[in-house]
């Protein structure tokens, strides 16, 4: 992708296409969850996608990513398809992963795509063991990993960052800072103001974006992924922005914990509707993408209840290497 001076319509129109992707397919999920036909925990992305796409564009075909376990919209940038992504929160056979991993757990390799993480902070020190194999076999690549606000404030983090910047790993560590773990402001729980400054305890360069504006992550992304497929080893991005919906399960979109005033004014600078005006992109131009992805997500719903159940048989498959 070009700079955001140099992007044609057609760009822009294929940005916004991306956004809607996620944005869609997490509304329906959500949507899903409260009428009880996909169960487990589920974490939404509405409000994040930017930071999704932005880092997808940055990456080669043959890059790698490790997400959280709100990884909905890095699989899909990642190239997953999405009627096999909806049957996997179906727990159904034609899953991603036969229906065993669920919303926290999906995984498409063949796609780059090694895997959302459950477990706080866990993607980290898997990604500094990928990018040691990466430097090891030469292959050029660049593993992203994603990961929380509080995610920075546990052991994983600093241990994952400094024997990633010791031995110069290809490795993006891509932090979505949305204010809260769970429900307690990153105010209450992270000394420093900004996360980004944490990479220079380590000798790596930590740099601030708005996590809004899918632009502005992609320019700090290709930054970062160059340097990192140059040898010269792994950045820290911050990305500052919001989700729209609670953080799962029956979590309201506010209350008790942030404010509707709060979540109000987030949702002015939400990334569609940045990029919008940044593209100049007119009704007549986004509705017939709106309806095209909706119908997707529709289609990728249908095809999930009509697929089946896992057999029994399959439940002991696949558990040792």
């Amino acid at each position: 992708m070009n700079k955001k001076s140099d992007l044609s319509k057609d760009q822009f129109l294929e940005l916004y296409r991306k956004l809607m992707v996620i944005r869609r397919f997490e509304e329906k999920v959500d949507e899903l969850f409260r009428a009880g036909k996909v169960t487990g925990a589920v974490h939404t992305s509405v409000g994040q996608e930017a930071v999704a796409v932005g880092v997808a564009e940055a990456l080669e075909k043959d890059d790698l990513a490790i997400a959280t376990h709100r990884g909905h919209g890095h699989c899909l940038m990642r190239g997953a398809e999405m009627k096999p992504m909806m049957a996997e929160l179906f727990g159904r056979a034609t899953g991603l992963c036969q229906g065993k991993g669920g919303s926290m757990h999906i995984v498409d390799v063949k796609k780059g795509m090694l895997g959302a993480m459950g477990i706080v902070g866990a993607g980290m020190p898997i990604a500094a063991g990928v990018g040691l194999a990466i430097k090891m076999q030469k292959t050029g690549q660049v593993c992203a990993v994603f990961f929380g606000d509080n995610a920075s404030n546990g052991g994983p983090f600093h241990e994952a960052l400094n024997v990633s910047s010791l031995w110069k790993l290809p490795v993006i560590f891509v932090c979505e800072n949305n204010l809260y773990g769970i429900s307690v402001s990153v105010k209450k729980t992270t000394s420093v103001q900004d996360i980004a400054v944490r990479g220079q305890g380590y000798g790596i360069p930590g740099v601030v974006v708005d996590g809004m504006d899918v632009l502005a992550v992609y320019e700090v992304a290709k930054e970062a992924v160059h340097r990192a497929r140059n040898g010269q080893g792994p950045t820290l991005l911050e990305c500052k922005t919001y989700r729209f919906l609670g953080h799962s399960r029956g979590d309201p979109p506010y209350g008790p914990y942030r404010t509707k005033e709060e979540l109000d004014s987030w949702k002015k600078r939400d990334p569609r509707l940045l990029l919008i005006r940044q593209g100049k992109l007119s009704d007549g131009e986004v509705e017939p993408i709106d309806r095209e992805v909706t119908e997707a997500v529709e289609e990728a719903v249908r095809y999930a209840e009509g697929s089946p159940l896992p057999d029994v048989q399959i439940a002991l498959q696949h558990i040792y290497g």
